[in-house]
């Protein structure tokens, strides 16, 4: 099952592109109303799912933060070979590996939206024990534990709460668990991505966006590659009304034409009404 989406107008109808990636056990469907809004504002936009992630829920064991680095890289070169601007936004997870593409091509990415971003496992949702969570994490008991995953999900409206809940059960929409082995990569990642000589590399223009009451990764995740990145075009948005999954929570729609101002704004492409 392939759980991409490419394009989501019918045809290429512009010059510039959003390269979208999804959250930590989540997938490409979490990320389609962004996507398909942005198409709406005259953008081809792509979301791939990440390797792990998907229908086979017994891959996620195999695969290393090398593996995700190694996809975000290879699909944002694709992209920068078909359009003249390549912007880049993702969730969670998925926005470390944006902010660790502006590190690789600084000249070449045209902007960054972090939403969420997650470097690291501080939210107030996480039981006291997380403390703990390193000494697992470096054995073993990695491959057999799992974090349940729970309530409030990542969000703060009941409504969009209990829907999320019912479609949690579909396999193409996420996982129930945080498999041990993902966090584990994710941290790595996370130590990857905010050394500081990394940091300093990038330039390109970029937006955080995050949630105070953020469930699973507080604000800290945000202000720490904000206050370490060489950009002189950037801007960190708190919201107090959201939990972690900002495109589904009570400032959605702020958070959506936030981005789409901040692309628009930085775009020298001429936008096609077609889309």
């Amino acid at each position: 099952m392939s759980l991409d989406f490419e394009l989501l107008n019918e045809d290429r109808t512009t010059n510039r592109a959003i390269l979208l990636f999804h959250g930590m056990t989540g997938s490409p469907f979490e990320m389609k109303k962004y996507g398909q809004f942005l198409c709406s504002q005259g953008y081809d936009v792509y979301c791939d799912c990440l390797p792990g992630h998907g229908d086979k829920v017994e891959e996620i064991y195999t695969v290393t933060y090398k593996d995700w680095l190694s996809c975000a890289y290879n699909r944002f070169e694709q992209l920068k070979k078909q359009y003249d601007e390549v912007y880049v936004s993702g969730l969670c997870l998925g926005a470390v590996l944006a902010i660790a593409i502006a590190e690789k091509y600084p000249d070449e990415v045209a902007g960054v939206v972090a939403l969420s971003t997650t470097l690291f496992l501080d939210g107030w949702r996480l039981p006291w024990y997380k403390v703990l969570i390193p000494l697992g994490l470096s054995t073993l008991e990695r491959f057999y534990y799992t974090y349940p995953e729970c309530e409030p999900h990542g969000i703060k409206n009941e409504r969009t709460r209990n829907i999320v809940k019912k479609l949690l059960g579909k396999s193409d929409v996420g996982m129930m668990d945080f498999p041990m082995t993902c966090i584990f990569e994710l941290l790595k990642l996370s130590r990857f991505v905010r050394k500081k000589e990394q940091l300093k590399k990038v330039i390109t223009p970029i937006l955080f966006i995050h949630s105070e009451e953020d469930d699973l990764t507080s604000p800290r995740s945000s202000r720490v590659v904000y206050e370490g990145i060489s950009s002189e075009d950037k801007d960190l948005i708190i919201l107090y009304d959201s939990y972690h999954m900002v495109l589904y929570d009570n400032e959605k729609e702020f958070v959506f034409n936030t981005v789409v101002d901040f692309f628009n704004s930085h775009s020298r492409v001429e936008e096609c009404v077609a889309c």
